[in-house]
């Protein structure tokens, strides 16, 4: 082989930049990967940052639901037992009619006042606590709200309408304490 010197020296120099330039490619391939990675963990992390904020709110949200329900339905069992006792206390104003009140003595009076007085206060405490007396006579029944007693058959009324209430309901928030006994009105036959 006969080359020219000027040749292989300019053979050996581009055989050179071409070596550099190899050697050069695989360091940025490297570089390039490490920020595509880091670019991938970063997207990752936010995407993590992001739910767990918005599982603290959710959680955050939940908690404040539940002690708000837990505020308001405490009492309920200790309501429901007191119902009795608002009942009783009707009855026992019930039992006493309005001739005999007029002819009573003071004393009879005097007590029946006093049981007066104490079935205000009672259901004025319920009222404050978020227990509300419902009658649903002339509503249409709902057996959510309605316990149904008996069927009467009424022409006037629509079927399937409470026409009787034997005994009043209560709820406390959205939730029934104890549903109203009630009689509901059926085709007339």
């Amino acid at each position: 082989m006969t080359a020219d010197p000027e040749l292989a020296k300019d053979d050996e120099g581009a055989g050179e930049e071409t070596a550099a330039a190899s050697s050069q490619a695989p360091e940025a391939a490297p570089e390039i990967d490490a920020l595509a990675q880091a670019q991938d963990e970063i997207a990752s992390l936010k995407d993590r940052l992001l739910r767990a904020i918005a599982e603290t709110e959710n959680l955050r949200r939940r908690s404040e639901r539940e002690k708000a329900e837990a505020t308001l339905y405490a009492a309920s069992n200790f309501a429901r037992d007191m119902l009795s006792v608002a009942d009783n206390l009707g009855r026992a104003l019930m039992s006493v009619d309005a001739d005999q009140r007029e002819n009573a003595d003071a004393t009879l009076k005097a007590l029946l006042d006093g049981v007066d007085a104490t079935q205000r206060e009672l259901h004025n405490v319920f009222e404050r606590h978020g227990i509300v007396r419902f009658d649903p006579k002339g509503e249409k029944f709902d057996p959510y709200f309605h316990q149904a007693m008996f069927e009467l058959p009424s022409p006037e009324a629509t079927p399937g309408t409470v026409v009787e209430t034997i005994q009043a309901g209560y709820r406390i928030g959205e939730r029934v304490l104890r549903p109203a006994m009630v009689g509901v009105a059926k085709a007339a036959s």
